[in-house]
């Protein structure tokens, strides 16, 4: 099968989107299908998925970015098209950031409620937001193709803000690479890691993986250590990504936690952070189906994240994982913390959280999507 991939930058070493998006392409050229990626931006190197690219020129807009996508693609032969949310043209819609509208409001979230109409009267006031607005009306508009919800939450998304009629969703949740994330390398990184980051061995060590560290609510990770370490607790938070971290490491002394969180920076290698960490911790504001989530419970970690997370509706709390409601919340969270000082909590949740994981495999995420694309050919053979 020809198959057309559709992003902005296939690029793996950046975040959850392209990271997917090249492993995907690997399955997909691994069993035996033609993959042609169309995007502005490639990081082709000597190790990377063998696809055939098509570079675009650089677009002003992202409306800019989708006409030049569309006209690239009607030039080529492909069987189907799956873009990732950047453009229209395409059989299967499969935004992996969510609706657009869903995160704008969940984002107002990070400000005062007084300020959370105001904002959102300016913030339709905006070029960037009419721009956006001509672009979702020709994403979600009813062409016959196919929408992609990376969990239920988002599915409902799709209906509440967009119209799209459900008989034209499928939800698809992540799936993870179960061997490349695995408690089997505790043995190998967990001691050398843990050294490095100056912690103990009887610290806990708790371990957020981000980019965006708002929307993500490290603020309310760094709180909830706070508290903790207050009463005395050993605790140690590790960061992994994000950029211009010296603003977070103020924060973290104006806490009066600066000896007790390593903000690491951006990495390729976040493994051996998971096999040193004790919990995974993800107090997110918004997540389609976070596949950081999903790495540390293959990793065999207890996961602490909030039900505004897709990925919360394949946990169940207190079972495979401990779920809070507000992810600002930093009491909440450091109580959840404090119960895992229990390594026999630690132990029950991170081997149900790794079985969980396990019934999630990568391989089923894409043939899953697989049998997508079969069912949009067959359609349209009979037609």
């Amino acid at each position: 099968m020809r198959i057309g991939l559709v992003l902005e930058q296939f690029d793996p070493r950046r975040g959850g989107l392209e990271c997917w998006t090249a492993r995907f392409a690997e399955q997909l050229v691994h069993r035996g299908h033609e993959v042609h990626v169309v995007a502005r931006q490639f990081n082709l190197g000597s190790d990377a998925v063998r696809v055939i690219a098509h570079p675009l020129p650089h677009a002003r807009s992202r409306l800019g970015f989708a006409e030049a996508a569309e006209a690239t693609l009607r030039t080529l032969p492909l069987d189907v098209i799956h873009d990732m949310g950047a453009g229209w043209y395409c059989d299967v819609f499969h935004p992996h950031g969510g609706s657009w509208d869903s995160i704008t409001e969940r984002k107002l979230l990070l400000h005062p409620p007084w300020l959370r109409p105001i904002k959102r009267r300016v913030d339709r006031l905006l070029p960037r937001h009419r721009q956006y607005r001509a672009l979702l009306a020709r994403q979600y508009a009813d062409r016959g193709q196919v929408m992609v919800a990376l969990s239920q939450a988002v599915a409902d998304d799709f209906r509440r803000f967009h119209g799209v009629a459900p008989e034209r969703i499928r939800v698809v949740y992540n799936g993870v690479d179960t061997d490349r994330f695995s408690p089997e390398h505790r043995g190998a990184y967990r001691q050398t890691v843990r050294d490095q980051l100056g912690v103990d061995d009887d610290a806990l060590l708790a371990l957020v993986v981000a980019h965006n560290f708002r929307l993500k609510g490290v603020p309310t990770a760094l709180r909830a250590v706070g508290r903790l370490v207050a009463e005395g607790r050993k605790i140690h938070l590790a960061v992994v990504g994000g950029r211009r971290l010296q603003p977070w490491r103020r924060l973290a002394r104006r806490l009066g936690i600066g000896g007790h969180v390593t903000l690491v920076g951006p990495t390729g290698a976040a493994v051996p952070y998971y096999a040193a960490a004790d919990v995974y911790v993800h107090p997110t504001y918004y997540d389609t189906c976070s596949l950081v989530v999903l790495e540390a419970a293959a990793a065999g970690l207890p996961v602490i994240t909030t039900r505004l997370n897709g990925v919360a509706e394949l946990l169940d709390d207190g079972r495979d994982a401990l779920l809070i409601s507000d992810p600002a919340d930093d009491r909440t969270l450091a109580e959840r913390l404090r119960r895992l000082f229990d390594p026999d909590l630690r132990a029950r949740l991170g081997s149900a959280a790794r079985a969980t994981a396990l019934r999630h495999p990568f391989t089923g995420n894409v043939d899953q999507l697989l049998s997508l694309y079969h069912e949009i050919t067959a359609r349209r053979r009979a037609a």
